[in-house]
């Protein structure tokens, strides 16, 4: 064995679980090729269609340019079509940089959670990370109803002749994000079956299928997201605490306005999504701050995300005043409660009047 070998085994040992190795400039391509090959009539044709995988000048603002999740390592081509493209910017609260703090966290420790009301945008920032590193996404909701067949996988006809695998499965064989949506939903034994692929152990062994060890692909990452758990969000419970500490990094998420804490970027949002003045866009953000102020003190059931405010300008936009869109949007979103909904109207008519 020579010496530069000898070095740079000690180097990949030294990293930690999950390391890369830091890069100055990230190696991630920047297209995926499609090719076709086909014949028309007596002539052959040979197609090349590339679809832009990410966007440089976005990992350079976000500061994930070093971090490169899958170096030099081409996914295959049946799941190319499962890394998401033209996804809308994230906006980022003020103070925050949630795009640099997952895409390091994947980096280092392969794994991490998300946590936040509805509405914080925790679902868009995966598929957007997913894009700006070209990794493909498998995306699981956790609900009461998912089994461990449908995750793992299971023979389907008579015998054992015919074994489909999960999505579980199939990211473990092909690597990427898998995206665990309402974690804080899961049952008990899909969190069991899923402890040794997020610990060093890495792999998951498939009693169904004769014990078969699937290993976790090198390139294999997982974000978890969920809402707090409250009885407002039916379903949810604390977590396993076994299940917990495999996440080693938590990032809580918050609305872009809060009370008198007012995101620029938000107006601008709703404006431009929408179509109604910059005037009207403001009073629309300053109510909908309001509303979520009064949501995280516990006055009021739920806080609007910025896609209820949108909808809420588009019906303004088209020519209803802006209680009667909030009518037909906003206030029915938030509650049916009959005296809940006078409270927002309340609300609302402070900022229209």
């Amino acid at each position: 064995m020579n010496s530069s070998t000898a070095s740079q085994q000690e180097e990949k040992a030294s990293l930690g679980y999950g390391s890369q190795g830091l890069k100055s400039v990230a190696e991630i391509p920047e297209y995926v090729e499609t090719r076709i090959n086909t014949r028309l009539k007596r002539t052959r044709l040979n197609l090349v269609i590339k679809k832009s995988l990410s966007r440089p000048e976005l990992l350079e603002k976000y500061g994930i340019a070093k971090y490169n999740l899958h170096p030099n390592y081409r996914f295959p081509d049946s799941v190319r079509d499962m890394i998401p493209s033209n996804v809308p910017e994230y906006i980022t609260p003020p103070g925050k940089n949630y795009v640099k703090q997952i895409v390091r966290a994947l980096y280092y420790f392969k794994q991490c959670a998300l946590i936040g009301p509805s509405g914080t945008g925790k679902t868009h920032i995966v598929y957007f990370i997913a894009e700006l590193t070209g990794l493909p996404i498998w995306e699981i909701n956790c609900g009461l109803q998912t089994s461990t067949y449908d995750l793992c996988g299971r023979y389907i006809g008579l015998g054992k002749e015919n074994w489909i695998d999960g999505q579980i499965i199939l990211w473990c064989r092909t690597g990427g994000i898998l995206y665990l949506d309402e974690a804080n939903m899961m049952k008990q034994d899909i969190a069991a079956r899923l402890n040794p692929i997020l610990d060093t152990r890495g792999h998951i062994v498939l009693t169904e299928k004769d014990n078969e060890v699937v290993n976790r692909h090198r390139y294999g990452y997982v974000i978890i997201s969920m809402n707090p758990f409250s009885s407002e969000f039916v379903g949810t419970k604390p977590l396993n605490a076994a299940f917990r500490r495999r996440m080693s990094v938590w990032i809580n998420f918050d609305y872009l306005s809060v009370g008198n804490q007012i995101s620029p970027d938000e107006i601008k949002l709703v404006q431009k999504r929408s179509g109604v003045d910059e005037d009207t866009a403001t009073r629309i953000v300053r109510a909908g701050a309001e509303l979520r102020r009064q949501y995280k003190a516990g006055d009021l059931p739920y806080g609007p995300s910025p896609g209820d405010l949108i909808n809420w300008a588009v019906l303004i936009a088209d020519g209803s005043t802006p209680l009667e869109a909030a009518e037909e949007s906003i206030i029915g979103t938030t509650s049916d409660d009959v005296e809940i909904q006078d409270i927002v109207r309340r609300i609302i008519k402070s900022y229209f009047t």
